[in-house]
Formats: C-alpha cells, structure tokens, sequence
C-alpha cells in the first residue's frame, strides 16, 4: 500500500499476462473446442481489466512500464508442469485456477486497505472476477479429467504455488 503506484503497474502487466495466457490455450489446444468459448471470454475480461486499470494509471500520473518484468512466481509454477501434452494441458489449466484465486485473495486485501471508496468498489469487483476466473479453470478441468484426479492435482498446485510464493521477496506487487 506504501508504494500503490508500482502495484498499479505490476497489476496491469498482470493482467495483460492473464489475458495472454487465456488465448494461448486456445492457440495451443485449439482441439478442446468446449472450453474455447469462455477462454476466449476470460482473455476478454482480463483485458478489460487492464484496461481500467490503465484508466487509473493515467489519472494517478503513471505510466506503464517500458518492458513486463519476468514473473518468476508463474515461471517457478509452470516448471513445476508435467511434460506430457494431455497432462501438461491440465497442469495449466489448474495453474491458472490458482494463479487466479490467489490474485483475488489479494485483491480483496487491497480492497479492504484502501480508504478511496471508489477504488475499493473497483479491487471488489476485481476479486470477485477472480475468483470466476479460478472456478472456470477447474471446471473446464472437470470437463476432460476424472475428477479425484483434477482435486488431488488441484491440491498438489495449492501446495506447490504456497512454497513459490513464500520464496519470493515482498514488494508492491500482486505477486
């Protein structure tokens, strides 16, 4: 809270990375035609959001960054992913649930430390999107894998994403 202005920044590179990596699962499992549409509509989202985002940026005075800085905390996560295509897919898919669940958990802690009630409204919004977000990603898990399998993996990505994060420095960041 002590340094919004890098947040803002870091939160709207995240969002254009959000909205990224939706349309990358489409260009790489262009297959899984029952999942398309919605993530289609997440990248679509996740750009809005960015673009709010940028709106707040430009009233606040601050620019975007010249270059996205390298996310170590998703980088860590996606090593972690098995190799195979099929498994990897849900790897993914259930990266991006906790990646995303996560983030609203964050932003709710945002909301609830900001004093503008116009911005809280907004990082409201926002974690309640979130949180969507990472429902859709296992349920479109759900719909190609067992599901003991997509909660015991789920669980295991919990796990994994809590020894990441409590390895990486703390900083005006949402991640």
């Amino acid at each position: 809270m002590s340094d919004f202005n890098s947040f803002l920044q870091d939160h709207a590179d995240c969002e254009r990375k959000a909205s990224s990596m939706a349309m990358s699962l489409v260009a790489k499992y262009p297959d899984r035609l029952e999942i398309i549409p919605e993530l289609i509509e997440t990248g679509v989202e996740e750009l809005e959001h960015f673009q709010m985002v940028y709106k707040i940026m430009e009233s606040r005075g601050v620019q975007l960054r010249h270059k996205i800085p390298e996310d170590l905390y998703v980088k860590q996560l996606v090593k972690k992913c098995h190799d195979g295509r099929l498994e990897r897919f849900m790897d993914r898919l259930l990266i991006a649930s906790v990646v995303e669940t996560r983030g609203a958990e964050r932003f709710r802690l945002v909301a609830e430390n900001l004093e503008d009630d116009e911005m809280k409204k907004f990082y409201k919004m926002l974690w309640v999107s979130e949180a969507k977000h990472g429902h859709i990603f296992v349920k479109m898990a759900l719909h190609y894998f067992p599901e003991q399998q997509v909660y015991d993996r789920l669980q295991w990505w919990v796990d994994q994403e809590g020894e990441v994060i409590s390895g990486l420095e703390i900083k005006a960041a949402l991640h």
